[in-house]
């Protein structure tokens, strides 16, 4: 039976480095996917432009280095296509057909369009056209797959909606032709804190990478952010508000609770607690370090694997845009 197809993708912000956040919000549900479908895993470097159009200098070493990692969490390059949306120029077509059925309206009206350009404090001359078709650009890159499913976080589902009505519009005009794709929401994802209590992000500068040494992972946990109100050892601690033990939760679940319970009554401090979290963390990171350091050693190899992934992807959405093309009547 032929396998449902998955689209999935993330953009390389900063140097590319990805977090404890992207893998435990993101990869490891994708590593569990790749089994199941048809999977195309893309680097949105495209989208990165959106914000970053004057600082491309590093642009393509971050896309690749999104690409080491994603190998590294456990993407298997056999199973799924890994590629760089740049490197598919049926994404850009298709982005220019559907922009011409996509109302003005529906693009101012949504909600990342607005945060982005009042977080960024972006002025009318430097809110791009890009910036505010960036979400026609994302249905371009689902639907040139004609993908069934989207993995998001249930906070994300919104987002994909947008694509959902494009597609329809499309079908109505000129035909059915893509599938409205459906959010995959996977109840095993994690939020993950940063060091600092807030959600896990580059921007807030609390992320821990997959590219820590094990030196930079303890020296990172011994900065992050405990309950306040224990001062002593024998203080009882909050875990649930404990940066240190919410980690352990998530990287330590079966023994965590022990070390929680203890917590509370005061029968352990936070030095123990960030002494056995660096330990349990470096034992979970290793295996992540050395398929890195393998990657990072073999650069021809890891082009190898984004140019087969994007052929891979090429031949599929070039697919795609010979039925669009036919349909809209542009033969």
């Amino acid at each position: 039976m032929e396998r449902k197809r998955l689209l999935s993708g993330m953009q390389p912000t900063g140097t590319g480095a990805l977090h404890l956040g992207n893998l435990e919000g993101a990869l490891r549900n994708w590593v569990r996917l790749q089994d199941q479908y048809e999977m195309y895993c893309c680097i949105v470097d495209w989208h990165a432009l959106t914000t970053r159009f004057a600082d491309t200098q590093g642009l393509a070493d971050a896309s690749r280095q999104v690409a080491i990692d994603y190998i590294a969490a456990g993407l298997d390059p056999s199973k799924c296509a890994i590629f760089l949306q740049s490197h598919v120029k049926e994404h850009a077509e298709l982005h220019l057909l559907l922009s011409m059925i996509t109302p003005l309206g529906w693009l101012e009206r949504v909600p990342t369009f607005k945060e982005k350009r009042e977080n960024l404090g972006l002025n009318e001359e430097q809110v791009s056209y890009g910036l505010l078709g960036y979400p026609v650009l994302q249905a371009a890159d689902i639907l040139a797959y004609r993908a069934h499913v989207v993995p998001v976080g249930r906070d994300q589902a919104a987002h994909l909606e947008l694509t959902r009505e494009i597609a329809r519009r499309f079908n109505r005009l000129y035909g059915e032709v893509f599938p409205e794709p459906q959010a995959l929401i996977s109840d095993e994802t994690a939020v993950v804190p940063g060091l600092d209590g807030r959600k896990m992000s580059k921007s807030y500068d609390n992320a821990i990478f997959l590219a820590d040494d094990a030196d930079t992972v303890a020296r990172k946990i011994n900065s992050a952010f405990t309950t306040p109100t224990k001062i002593r050892r024998t203080d009882p601690g909050v875990p649930e508000s404990c940066v240190v033990c919410q980690l352990r939760r998530i990287y330590d679940p079966e023994g965590y609770r022990v070390s929680w319970e203890e917590d509370r009554r005061g029968e352990r401090g936070c030095v123990q607690n960030k002494r056995e979290l660096i330990e349990i963390l470096n034992a979970a990171l290793e295996p992540i370090r050395a398929r890195r350091r393998e990657l990072l050693a073999d650069r021809q190899g890891l082009e190898r694997i984004l140019t087969q992934g994007a052929e891979r992807a090429r031949a599929a959405a070039a697919d795609t845009l010979a039925v669009v093309r036919a349909t809209m009547g542009l033969r």
